[in-house]
C-alpha cells in the first residue's frame, strides 16, 4: 500500500536525526575554578588539575585535556605545577613560590601537601612529573605560564633567565613526540617571548590547538549553577568548536548527550 505524501512527511518530521547527522562532539578541557572577589584565597579549594589525583578525576569527569598552571621557584630553578602566587593552601610557612627553593631550605616547596579541597593531601609536582602523569592518563596538557614567572624569565641575570626558560621548554622538547602539549600565558610579555623561543626551537605546534572558553559563570565557593552556561555552550557547539574549556566538565559531558556525536 502506498502511503499518502503527507503521512511520509509527518513521519520524517517525527523521526529523530541519525547520529551521523549530528556534529562531532568537541573535546572537553577541564579547568579548576578559583574564587573571585575579596579575600578569594580564603575560599579557594585548590581545584586545579596540577597533580595526578586531580588529573585522574578530571579524566573521569569526561575531560580529554586539562588546563594547569606553571610557576617557577626562586631564580628559575624549578618549573612546578601550582596555581597560587604563594603556598597558601599548602602545609608549611606561607611564602611566595618565587621566593623559595624546590628542594633546599627550611621553606622548600618539595614535600608540602594540599590542606583543603577535593585533592587534600596531594603534593606539588614538577613540570616533568606532571607531564608524565598526563601522558599516562592520555590527556592533552594546556599549560598556563603564570605571570609570577616573569621574575626569572625576564631576569637581568643571564644565567637565571636561561635556566628559567630551560625549565619551561626542555620538558616540552623531551615529551612533545609522545604527547600533545599546549603552552600559553595571559602575560603579554611572556606570551611574546614564548612565541619567539618556540619558533626558534621549531616547536610552534605548542601554540596551537587550544580550546574556546565559553563559560559565563564567575567561579565562587560554593560553585554557581552550571546551568547558567547552557546558552554559551550551545553557541560554542553551533560555532563548530573543536575543544571547549569549562569549570564544569562532568556537567558539560552530560549536556552534550544527544546534541553531538561522540567519537
Amino acid at each position: 500500500m502506498t502511503l499518502p505524501l503527507t503521512a511520509v512527511l509527518l513521519a520524517s518530521l517525527l523521526t529523530p536525526p541519525s547520529a551521523a547527522a549530528l556534529p562531532a562532539c568537541p573535546q572537553i578541557f577541564g579547568h579548576g575554578g578559583y574564587p573571585t572577589g575579596a579575600n578569594a584565597w580564603e575560599r579557594d579549594q585548590v581545584r586545579q588539575p596540577n597533580n595526578p589525583t586531580a588529573i585522574r578525576q578530571y579524566k573521569a569527569w569526561g575531560s580529554a585535556g586539562v588546563e594547569a598552571d606553571l610557576q617557577l621557584t626562586r631564580d628559575g630553578t624549578k618549573a612546578v605545577m601550582w596555581h597560587n602566587t604563594s603556598t597558601w593552601g599548602l602545609t608549611g610557612t606561607k611564602k611566595n613560590i618565587t621566593e623559595i627553593w624546590w628542594a633546599t631550605g627550611d621553606t622548600k616547596l618539595q614535600g608540602r601537601t594540599i590542606t583543603r579541597g577535593p585533592f587534600l593531601g596531594e603534593k606539588v609536582y614538577t613540570f616533568r612529573e606532571w607531564l608524565a602523569a598526563m601522558r599516562s592518563a592520555g590527556l592533552v596538557g594546556l599549560v598556563e605560564i603564570k605571570p609570577e614567572a616573569r621574575q626569572s624569565l625576564f631576569s637581568t641575570n643571564a644565567t637565571i633567565k636561561a635556566r628559567a626558560w630551560a625549565e619551561v621548554l626542555d620538558p616540552v622538547k623531551e615529551n612533545i613526540g609522545s604527547q600533545e602539549i599546549i603552552l600559553y600565558s595571559h602575560d603579554s610579555g611572556i606570551a611574546a617571548e614564548l612565541r619567539t623561543r618556540v619558533t626558534a626551537a621549531g616547536l610552534t605546534q605548542v601554540l596551537r590547538g587550544g580550546p574556546v572558553w565559553p563559560d559565563v559563570t564567575k567561579w565562587e565557593e560554593p560553585p554557581p549553577s552550571w546551568t547558567l552556561n547552557q546558552s554559551a555552550w550551545q553557541a560554542a557547539l553551533q560555532s563548530g568548536a573543536r575543544r571547549i574549556a569549562t569549570d564544569y566538565p562532568s556537567q558539560l559531558r552530560g549536556w552534550l548527550v544527544g546534541k553531538c556525536q561522540q567519537t
